[in-house]
Formats: C-alpha cells, structure tokens, sequence
C-alpha cells in the first residue's frame, strides 16, 4: 500500500462528500481508489424490501458516473438467499473472488451485462439497520485481495452517509417533483383552447424555469415543415400559424424521432436547428429547450421555451420539462383532435345548408302556382313567415298543406333551425306523449335511454303538426300548455325544459264542428287560429295543372332513372282538366308517376280520368245558366245554386260544402272573395 490509513481515509472522505449528486462523487472516488486498487466500476445498491429485489442508484466506471433506479429481478433462490443475509447481518466487508459462483452477483452481472474477475461488496448500515451495499468490480486479469476488501472497509461509514442522504434527497426530489406534475399537468390539461392551456403552463413553469414564452409545434409530414400552431407570453397565448421550411439536410435530423427526443440550445441562434425556427418568431440572440412529443413511436409535435440571451437553460431545467412531455402529448393530441372535429362540424353544417336548399328545391317548396292558383296564399305566407305567431292550415287532404308549411319555415328567421313534421295521426295513442314530448330512462318498460320528443328537438325551429284534428283530447290538453308555457316535461320526469318553437297545424277536418260535438278543444283551436289559411283545392286552381305536370314529368323521370323525359299526348290535358280530382295534387302526382310507369317512353295520357260529378249535384234542380263564360261569374251561379238546394246550409251533412266535396272554411274564403252573403248576413240567396 502506497499511502497511509488514515491519508487514505482522509483522501477518500473528501471525494465522497464532494458533491450532492452522488454520481459526481462516486466517479471522483473512483479515480482515487484506482490508485491503489484494481476497480474498473462501481455501483450504489439499495435492498427493496417491498419488492424482493436489487435496486442500483448509481453507476460510475472509468467514463463517468450516473444516478440511476435500475431494478434486478431476482430468482426465488437468490430473493431467499439476500432475506438471509440481512437477516443475518451482512458482514461489513465482503470478497468475492468467483462472482459467477454467488447466486445473488451472478444473476445481478448477467441481467446488466457487467463483466467482472471479483467483487468487493461493502455493507452500508445506519442506526436504523442496513442501508445497501458499495459493490466495486474488477475486469481482465487483475483481482482484488483481502488487503483491498480491509481497506475499503474503512470507507463503509462515509458511504453511508452519503446513501443516506441521497436516498433522504431522492425522496424529496420524488416529492417535489409529484407537485411540480400535478400543478403542471392541471394547467396544461385544464382547457381545450390549448393557447389558454400553453398560456397557464408558461406562468407556473417560470417559478421553475427562466423561460420568457413558450410554443407548441408540430410536424407536417406531408409538406415536410414544421408549424408553430401556438404561441405563450407575458401577455397570454395565442393561435397561430407560422410554418418553419428546413433545408434538406437539416430536415434529415429534424425527421429523426429515435436518436434525439430533446435539446438544450443555449446559443440556439446558432444551432442549424433553431435558426430557422428563431427566424420565424423574430428573435435574435436566444436560449432554447425543444422536448419532442414522442410517444409509442407516434410524434405529435414539440414543446419550446424560449429566453433572450445565452446559456439560460440547465440539465435541471430539462429535466423537469421532460417529466411534463406526457400530459403535453395528451393535450396537443386532445387540442388538434378538437379543431379537426370544430372543421368538420363547420363543414357538416354547411353541406346540412347546402342539402337543405337542395331538399327545399327538390321536395317542391319552389311554390308551383305561387303566382296563379296559391298567389293569395302566398301572400299571406310572405305575411306571416316572419313573426312567431302560430299558424292553422286549412284544405282537403292532398292540397299540399305540408308544403306550404315548409315554405313558412323557410322564409322565416328560424330558417337555419329545425323543421320536424308530425303526423298526429299516425303516432298510436299510447306512445303519443314519448314520441312529442320525450322520455327520461327507466320512466316506462323499454325505456333503456333517454329519449328527446319532438318538440325538444324543434327548438329554435319549427313544428309542423299535420292532421291536428287526430289528436286524443288528453294530448290536446298538454299541447295546449306547450303552446301557453312554452316548456314541456319528459315521461318521468319532474324538470321542465324550456322550449323555443314556431306551431304550423294543419287539418282537413271541420274544427268548428268538432268543437261543437266536444271532440276538439274550442281553447287550443282559438290558441292555434291566430293566422289560418284556406289552402285551395286543385279544383279550383285548373290554370296551375300544366306546371303541376311538367314538374311532376321530370321529379318522376329523374326519380325512376329514365334516359329522356317522356312526351305528353295530344289528348293528356284535356283528360286531366275534365277530371274532378278529389285527391288534389297528390292523386295529380300519382296518376303522372303511374302514366310514366306504364310508358316511360311516352306519350303518357290518362285515359282512366274523365268528368266526375257529385251524385248530390246531379240530383239537383237544375238552374238556369247566365249566359256568361266569366270563370268567378259561372262559380258564383254554381255556388248560389247548391246553396239555393241546402236551403243556405253551408257546412254539416248535407251542406252545400259536402255537395261541392271543398272544405267549409274553403267555401267561406271563396263565397267572400265573390260576394256571396251567407250565415246571418244572408236573407236571400239570389
């Protein structure tokens, strides 16, 4: 031995206690010990009770040292024979000549492909027991001896002491660093406007780090750049969008996700990495951290904290920010997945705009006869369209109730919000108040979810009610408090919900006397006929029939997928005009897709229609005529004559309204419109 006991263990202490990081010091300890001893490496080992196991906190050889926490999984042999020997007490000093021969050091070299000729394992104790071991290793030819296994010895309270309170820092640092992760991970998790989240992260990364602002980037592979999509300073965050354009050899080390995931760039402003990236953000002389977002292999983008001047950042400083890349990924992930989903919906919504329109043309709400036969109806339409008031559609069944309904709603403020249609009267009776007013789950046997009613879904749009003359008297008491309270409760539930609706009802049945035979409610019908319009009866609109056909040609052609669209014959209008058509438009429409079915070359004629007349008119006395060709003169005639027949009766069974097969408040409209007295401004009907 070349130095003394003492020099040595005064020589020794000091480079253990060198330094706080216990790597430093066992490296410098190494330099020291290979001055009188053949040590190649050296490792700091803790027992972990819970686990049964070999924890290393430490590794140093002749390239430098480590901190580490490297776990070796031992085999239940070498569990029990390590449970032995702290059980027993590890003698202070201990030499191993042959490693491969110990169970415990054979499997701890061959799961960590060590090499080693021998072993020096030096016990660690405190007050409270053993702390773990010192194991110093020896490669080639050289051994240790019983002379160097005694004189480490000496050494066993200094490097307990230094475990010690590494063990006791790492503890601490284990505590800090959960808060400073739970404080971080809160604020960049804590929005899904990830410029509010960046913006909240930079303010509690600075308490820790000196970074003047922040970005979050990520790469296109398609384009090959990499785009600055958020930005973070003193005065907030913000969107952007600045693209950074590397030349292709710098692009090589930028693409490269496996060799480097982070950079400290303390003169950033002149690594070929940053440079351009600087350029972009306009800033000069600069520090830089970059932490790449790579997870599983899949890269995300990069988090950038950026600080004015040179040498800013430390290894601590990374440190830190890379316990934070995870919660960073998750957001950046969440952030771009959102405004994808924002794009689409904006998308979605401008082709439901664009379907709409095109939904509107092709279902027919362009009005045909909006300018001849419906020209009065669509003037009240223009009327009322605009405000909120409800609105009662009267007329036959196939006059196109539902159509004008639509063109309502479609002309109204409301046009962007829904427009649900309800059949009152195909909805049977026990599913009435489920289907209009929704249900909360479990409120009836199969009602496994929530469920929203028409009229929830309405909201902000309109509601068209068609046949609202079908509805039970209970369901028309509930509706009448929808359209008084303007909210609804679900089928077991308690909470009402306030709706924000327009009503268009529709019927072809008589109100007036149904209110009168106590089967519809005189209360909602005055609440619905705030504005009703008499819609007329194909009948009465013949000059509308020609357009009718054409459009009716070509919805059906383009329906059944003809080449061309096929011809009338010489002879179509005229059996079309004879007939009587008391299924109005609808019948119109399918007597043209029948026609065209029957020969969808054409010509298409309708020899199955032909004059139909009321058995009640033809029983009639018969009048004689005015002379005159005037079409209101002649209806005038026509009407006083069956008037003259029901003795003034207007509506009931057999009132002129059923003898001339039009609805009564149809027969009103039009005995105004002539100037026919009736009711109790009729003495005599002329």
């Amino acid at each position: 031995m070349s130095i003394t006991a003492n020099d040595f263990f005064r020589e020794a202490t000091l480079r253990i206690c060198s330094s706080l990081e216990i790597e430093e010091s066992l490296f410098s300890t190494l330099r020291f010990l290979k001055q009188e001893m053949p040590v190649s490496w050296m490792t700091l080992e803790h027992y972990d009770k819970d686990l049964d196991t070999i924890r290393i906190i430490a590794m140093v050889d002749e390239n430098g040292g480590r901190g580490v926490d490297l776990l070796t999984p031992l085999s239940a042999q070498a569990q029990e024979q390590i449970k032995q020997e702290y059980r027993k007490g590890l003698r202070r000093v201990h030499l191993i000549e042959d490693p491969m021969a110990d169970k415990v050091c054979h499997e701890m070299l061959l799961f960590h492909k060590i090499e080693a000729t021998s072993l020096i394992v030096l016990t660690l104790s405190s007050g409270k027991g053993t702390l773990g071991t010192l194991v110093l290793g020896s490669e080639g030819n050289a051994c240790f001896s019983r002379q160097h296994a005694d004189l480490l010895s000496l050494l066993s309270e200094p490097f307990a002491i230094a475990m010690s309170n590494t063990l006791k820092h790492r503890d601490e640092l284990r505590l800090h660093d959960r808060d400073f992760f739970w404080e971080a991970t809160t604020r960049i998790c804590g929005s899904l406007r990830i410029e509010v989240a960046l913006s909240r992260s930079l303010q509690f990364l600075q308490t820790y780090i000196p970074a003047q602002e922040a970005a979050l980037a990520y790469f296109n592979p398609a384009r090959r750049t990499v785009t600055l999509n958020a930005h973070a300073d003193g005065s907030g965050g913000r969107l952007v969008d600045l693209e950074v354009v590397y030349s292709p050899e710098v692009r090589v080390w930028v693409e490269d996700t496996i060799q480097t995931e982070e950079f400290i760039l303390n003169r950033a402003d002149e690594h070929p990495i940053a440079i351009p990236l600087l350029q972009a953000m306009g800033k000069g002389r600069s520090s830089v951290l970059i932490v790449r977002l790579i997870i599983e292999k899949v890269w995300v983008g990069s988090v950038v904290l950026w600080a004015s001047g040179w040498d800013k950042f430390s290894e601590e400083h990374m440190r830190l920010l890379k316990q934070l890349k995870q919660p960073f990924f998750i957001a950046m992930s969440n952030s771009r997945r959102y405004r994808e989903l924002l794009e689409l919906k904006e998308l979605l919504a401008d082709d439901n705009r664009y379907l709409h329109e095109e939904l509107q043309r092709i279902s027919g709400y362009e009005i045909i006869g909006a300018d001849f036969g419906l020209k009065e109806v669509m003037e009240k339409v223009r009327s009322v369209a605009s405000l909120s008031s409800p609105v009662l559609l009267l007329g036959e069944t196939g006059v196109g109730k539902e159509i004008i309904a639509g063109a309502i709603h479609s002309a109204s403020s409301r046009r962007d919000g829904p427009f649900i249609k309800v059949n009152c009267g195909a909805i049977p009776e026990t599913l009435l108040d489920s289907e209009l007013f929704g249900h909360e789950k479990g409120a009836f046997t199969g009602a496994i979810s929530q469920k929203r009613g028409r009229f929830e879904r309405a909201s902000g749009g309109t509601i068209f009610l068609d046949e609202i003359g079908e509805l039970p008297l209970e369901a028309q008491v509930r509706l009448l408090r929808v359209l008084q309270e303007k909210e609804i409760e679900r089928v077991g539930g308690s909470d009402p919900i306030e709706i924000d609706i327009r009503v268009i009802a529709a019927t072809h049945r008589d109100l007036e006397t149904m209110i009168r035979e106590k089967t519809f409610r005189e209360d909602l019908y005055f609440r619905l006929q705030v504005f009703p319009i008499a819609i007329p009866t194909l009948r009465e609109r013949q000059g509308d029939i020609p357009g009718l056909v054409q459009h009716f040609i070509h919805k059906k052609a383009l329906d059944l997928k003809l080449k061309a669209i096929p011809p009338l014959a010489p002879e179509a209008y005229d059996q079309l005009l004879a007939h009587h058509w008391p299924g109005n438009v609808r019948e119109l429409e399918n007597a043209i897709e029948r026609a065209i079915i029957l020969k969808r070359e054409g010509p298409l004629s309708f020899p199955d229609l032909g004059p139909r007349q009321e058995a009640q008119e033809a029983a009639a006395p018969v009048m004689p005529t005015s002379g005159s060709y005037n079409l209101n003169q002649v209806t005038s005639d026509h009407i006083r004559r069956v008037l003259k027949v029901t003795n003034g009766r207007v509506e009931g069974k057999e009132g002129a309204a059923e003898l001339l097969g039009i609805n009564p408040g149809t027969l009103r409209h039009r005995m105004r419109k002539l100037q026919i007295p009736f009711g109790r401004n009729s003495t005599d009907t002329k």
